[in-house]
């Protein structure tokens, strides 16, 4: 397994699947999107296959991800704790999105805020967020969630590093939008021509 820099050199071989790991605000599905335009594949964002309306989760979601990754190219977020590991073995790259975490909850804030008034990303299932407010009364209201699991997903990663299961994985840790724009710039548009 190599760990490499936002300025680092990618492997010569053209990458074909990617995953992008990070908490809530982290820009997970923003870069996996902008992978995929840049691999020339199709965007599927990852809540697609989980949420219906209501919030509630879609039966089939764990067999649609697995037929998704079983395919030659993809990027998409790495999330599913049950499809985590069977996506993890099948990556070349883990792009890793280790924002600061006041960073990723302010995204997180601003989100929120463009969502409720009609200018933000549409959640899959026609879902909607619950408005700031609800941030007092509600323990799971997604501005709590992205302070509560920035910690869990920087372990998750790191768990992946310290077992070195995946010879042939790269891990892309990047802190910060400037590093994103630095590689995707940089080494991943180099990877690509």
């Amino acid at each position: 397994m190599k760990i490499i820099g936002p300025d680092d050199a990618l492997p010569s071989r053209r990458i074909r699947r990617a995953a992008v790991a990070g908490p809530a605000g982290s820009g997970k599905s923003t870069l996996a999107r902008t992978l995929c335009e840049r691999m020339g594949l199709p965007y599927v964002e990852f809540e697609s296959f989980f949420h219906a309306p209501g919030w509630t989760v879609r039966e089939t979601w764990q067999a649609d991800v697995l037929d998704f990754i079983s395919g030659d190219e993809w990027a998409i977020e790495w999330q599913g704790e049950e499809v985590r590991e069977r996506m993890t073995e099948r990556l070349d790259v883990l792009v890793w999105l280790d924002h600061p975490r006041a960073m990723t909850v302010a995204r997180t804030v601003v989100r929120t805020l463009k969502r409720r008034v009609g200018r933000g990303s549409k959640i899959a299932g026609g879902n909607v967020e619950g408005p700031l407010h609800t941030f007092f009364t509600d323990r799971d209201h997604i501005v709590k969630l992205a302070w509560r699991y920035h910690p869990i997903i920087r372990a998750r990663v790191r768990k992946v590093i310290a077992e070195n299961r995946y010879p042939d994985l790269v891990v892309v840790r990047l802190r910060g939008q400037r590093q994103v724009d630095r590689w995707l710039d940089g080494p991943l548009a180099r990877n690509l021509r």
